[in-house]
């Protein structure tokens, strides 16, 4: 018996993360932390700086700021939604995924040790283009992707 891949159903390509990095400027960033040490903090200023336009989603930090970006509860006040990219533990994915898809969002993103097949095979079902188990800050410069500018 094989161990399946990460990805269940059609495998992520560097064609869909360059389409999603490239394609796209509105992120709605699920878990996002104030504080520097924590991925979700870096990789949000990693985003700004490449010209995107993040929405920082934490419900217990609302109404605060995070690298200047006013934090929101839920994906619904992040709208319009482009990509949902989710800094949050695999077993509270489902929920995020389900929101993002209502929302239409058209990309979701799972970073690194975010990985729940089922809700990536229910996207890729509604025809979202899913990404797991990735950060956008190693695959922008894994894949040569220019600087498009930003804050």
């Amino acid at each position: 018996m094989s161990v399946p891949s990460v990805t269940s159903g059609p495998a992520t390509t560097d064609d869909d993360i360059r389409a999603a990095l490239t394609g796209y400027r509105r992120v709605a960033l699920v878990g996002a932390s104030n504080k520097p040490e924590r991925p979700s903090h870096g990789v949000m200023g990693f985003l700004l700086r490449h010209g995107f336009d993040v929405t920082p989603v934490n419900p217990g930090l609302a109404g605060q700021t995070i690298h200047g970006k006013t934090v929101v509860a839920t994906l619904d006040e992040a709208g319009p939604l482009e990509i949902v990219d989710i800094f949050r533990a695999s077993e509270h994915v489902a929920p995020v995924v389900s929101d993002a898809m209502r929302l239409g969002a058209h990309v979701v993103w799972m970073q690194l040790g975010v990985i729940d097949r089922q809700a990536a095979d229910k996207a890729r079902a509604a025809g979202l283009t899913v990404i797991m188990d990735r950060c956008p800050a190693i695959e922008w410069p894994r894949l040569g992707l220019p600087n498009r500018g930003g804050h």
